[in-house]
């Protein structure tokens, strides 16, 4: 019985030092960009958009795009791995046009990713990442597309000052033409500041996106305010906002984001 004691006392100091050394909590929310970092082997975390709602103006329309249970699952596979889905359950979508009101919802595609880290998966000091991820098409009509769709995204940190943090985000995908036969290549960019303010980081974005599709070019722009708090209270919990400020008349005017993520 003394064995057995001993025995058990010793597995939980190791399970107490294995807890300790894990990784800092790091979500991929708030924020249109991707973080470098990768979970523990074996870890599980759930992040949630509770609430996504675009809106647009000009020339006579007028666009309410709301979204509700933006899921993302991440699971770390290795030491540098992680797998991830991610999926929409509701998103509505209605158009006021010269006074002609229409409106489609439904559910949105299923998405699926593997981050790959390159240098510091903890996201500590320089860290670098590859991100490959593919796009079934599941979603409702009016709210997925018919195609799959793919791409690759390079998220990449450093650390600026002890509170300060830089951020950079490409990428590029195959996507699916607005004709709904063939694809068309896209780019995107997200480039960030971030600031820790005790358990809160705050954190401000440009992102730039270059949609080449046949029927016609377009960039969107917008500049990006985040906010995520973490209580002292519970370890593993985030809290978040977001307000997106479109740049340009083909980008929301305004994108209002909260959400939370949970790791197990």
């Amino acid at each position: 019985m003394i064995r057995t004691a001993s025995l058990a006392l010793a597995c939980l100091a190791l399970a107490g030092v294995a807890r300790a050394a894990d990784r800092d909590f790091c979500a991929d929310r708030p924020g249109k960009g991707s973080p470098p970092c990768v979970l523990d082997p074996g870890r599980f975390q759930a992040e949630l958009g509770a609430v996504d709602a675009a809106f647009s103006r000009g020339g006579g329309v007028q666009v309410d795009d709301v979204s509700y249970g933006g899921l993302e699952l991440r699971l770390g596979l290795a030491s540098t791995v992680e797998g991830q889905l991610s999926w929409t359950a509701r998103e509505r979508v209605r158009t006021k046009d010269h006074g002609v009101v229409s409106t489609v919802s439904g559910s949105g595609d299923l998405g699926a990713a593997v981050r790959w880290s390159l240098k510091n998966p903890a996201g500590d000091g320089l860290s670098i990442a590859l991100q490959p991820f593919v796009t079934a098409p599941t979603g409702s009509n009016g709210i997925g597309s018919a195609l799959w769709q793919g791409g690759v995204i390079a998220p990449m940190s450093v650390p600026l000052t002890a509170d300060w943090s830089l951020s950079l985000t490409p990428q590029v995908a195959a996507r699916a033409n607005a004709s709904g036969a063939g694809r068309h290549v896209g780019y995107a960019l997200v480039s960030g500041v971030g600031h820790a303010v005790g358990p809160v980081n705050l954190g401000a974005e440009l992102w730039v996106d270059r949609d080449e599709d046949p029927s016609g070019h377009v960039t969107q722009a917008s500049f990006d305010l985040t906010a995520a708090w973490a209580p002292k209270a519970l370890k593993d919990v985030q809290l978040d906002a977001s307000a997106y400020v479109g740049l340009n008349r083909q980008t929301p005017d305004l994108e209002l984001v909260v959400g939370v993520a949970h790791r197990f």
